[in-house]
């Protein structure tokens, strides 16, 4: 594949959820799907439907009798205490719900594809991807398969022996890590908040060599997120030089997320995605975490506009925006009254601020790592 950049989306997203108290219970990919069809942004060319990933593909990295455990649960909409307890499904964070196997095992589907289709070098889009704390016999963290390890390794199927992945979730990628843990030919970059789940990445941990982990504190802005960007991201995938960069870009970063302290404008992102596109021949660009609908939205259509060296405009034309006003955010205060440039935009407004002397000290011991 080559020339203009695919999409990756399904319908099994819209209307989907995990429960009415989850934070999964918001819609995201479906937003940037409608989004981005209402900006005149995704025409059927670019728009590739995600297939459902087989039990035996997701075999590539899953344990067999889990993935039997997760279609048992979906079909019965039950498990056992045995299952709970040694797979982590009908937990809190991984409950049961209606297409507990099938939505997963779609946004695996997509990642598998996007290994495909990126033979030839190229980009893809795939919103729908980023579950990296799924384990291979193991629900965690809202995390039923793990499709970032499973792009990563249809990706070496189909040619890109080295790779670089580049998690900007707000939640250290401690799925991803553990699977590629000490692979010479993987480097694995994770930039998340200090002291949040899974309280994994420490600077230190550097997972067998092939780990750059940096913890950032609470309240990181745009002007420190440029300094990563600048000084640990950009030189560190540049040396490394690889075949195809796998980019998770969760939306939690951002100052509108409930489930993080972090204080990103959705403008760092977008900076992060335009930087890394010219480093590698192969790019598959994912979701991940997000739980404030519009920010959401915003932020990943964003991403969508960015790949295809779109402009934003600075106020949306009415289709557009009547997409962001059909959004509800049930059971939360800021559903209620949400301000309205959650409705008019998608850029939000830059989030400049100091450069702290802790995040400098994080950066320069970083700096003195030896490259994988």
């Amino acid at each position: 594949m080559s020339g203009a950049p695919l999409f990756l989306g399904s319908e099994i997203y819209r209307g989907s959820s995990y429960g009415p108290w989850h934070p999964l219970r918001v819609p995201r990919v479906s937003t940037v799907m409608d989004l981005s069809r209402a900006l005149g942004w995704l025409g059927p060319d670019q728009y590739r439907t995600s297939p459902r990933a087989k039990p035996a593909a997701l075999a590539l990295f899953h344990d067999p009798g889990y993935i039997a455990a997760l279609q048992a649960a979906e079909a019965a909409q039950a498990v056992s205490a045995e299952v709970r307890a040694r797979h982590g499904l009908g937990t809190g964070s991984n409950p049961v719900f209606a297409e507990m196997f099938r939505r997963p095992a779609t946004g695996a589907g997509g990642a598998l594809l996007a290994g495909e289709l990126l033979a030839g070098g190229g980009a893809v889009y795939h919103p729908a991807g980023g579950t990296h704390h799924g384990l291979r016999d193991r629900a965690s963290g809202f995390c039923y398969l793990n499709d970032p390890v499973l792009a990563m390794l249809s990706l070496r199927r189909n040619g890109a022996r080295r790779i670089a992945y580049v998690d900007i979730d707000a939640h250290h990628g401690d799925g991803v890590e553990t699977a590629f843990s000490g692979d010479p030919d993987t480097l694995l970059i994770s930039v998340h908040e200090e002291r949040r789940w899974p309280f994994t990445g420490g600077l230190e941990d550097d997972a067998g060599g092939n780990a750059f982990n940096l913890p950032v504190p609470r309240g990181l802005n745009d002007t420190e997120m440029a300094l990563v960007l600048e000084r640990l991201i950009l030189p560190r995938v540049s040396d490394f030089a690889p075949h195809a960069i796998v980019l998770q870009c969760g939306a939690d970063a951002v100052a509108e997320d409930p489930l993080s302290r972090l204080a990103l404008s959705n403008n760092a992102h977008w900076e992060v995605v335009a930087a890394l596109r010219p480093l590698s021949p192969r790019y598959l660009v994912l979701g991940g975490g997000g739980y404030n609908p519009w920010s959401v939205g915003r932020l990943w259509t964003g991403v969508w506009a960015t790949l295809n060296g779109l402009d934003i405009p600075a106020r949306l034309p009415e289709p557009a925006e009547a997409v962001l006003r059909g959004l509800s955010w049930e059971g939360h205060s800021r559903g209620r009254t949400p301000p309205g440039h959650w409705f008019t935009t998608l850029r939000d407004a830059p989030r400049a601020g100091p450069v702290r002397p802790e995040l400098r000290a994080r950066l320069d011991v970083l700096d003195r790592r030896s490259p994988p």
